[in-house]
């Protein structure tokens, strides 16, 4: 699963963490920007690691068309028109608030946010055997 926002520093990252984490390594997470920052917001390493999830040592990573090739879903959360889009894959367009810029309380319910939409997914792909 691929995750793309335009800085690959705050919505993307976190949607990766989140998935790595309650998947359990079940599903692959990757995340790209098509335009990477310089590093990943402090404010999202915060807040993650105020859901228990160590962020920081991530870095942005460029959107490359490997990645969305590699990846059977492709979920997007502002990027625009740069995703390229490939027949056969499944894509999502999650709107979410942009945190770039903003503190560690603003970030909050955008993570809460992401987690919500992250378990839901979870439960569509994964659903528990038995």
């Amino acid at each position: 699963m691929l995750f793309v926002c335009v800085h690959n520093a705050g919505r993307s990252q976190m949607a990766a963490a989140f998935l790595t984490h309650l998947a359990h390594g079940r599903v692959e997470a990757r995340s790209a920007g098509s335009a990477p920052a310089d590093a990943v917001n402090p404010a999202a390493v915060t807040a993650m690691a105020e859901a228990g999830i160590d962020m920081s040592a991530e870095t942005p990573k460029v959107l490359t068309l490997e990645a969305v090739r590699a990846s059977d879903v492709v979920i997007t959360m502002g990027c625009g028109d740069t995703c390229p889009v490939f027949p056969g894959k499944r894509y999502l367009d999650w709107k979410l608030a942009d945190p770039a810029g903003q503190g560690v309380a603003a970030v909050r319910p955008i993570r809460d946010e992401i987690e919500r939409r992250i378990r839901g997914l979870l439960a569509e792909l994964l659903p528990e055997s038995g």
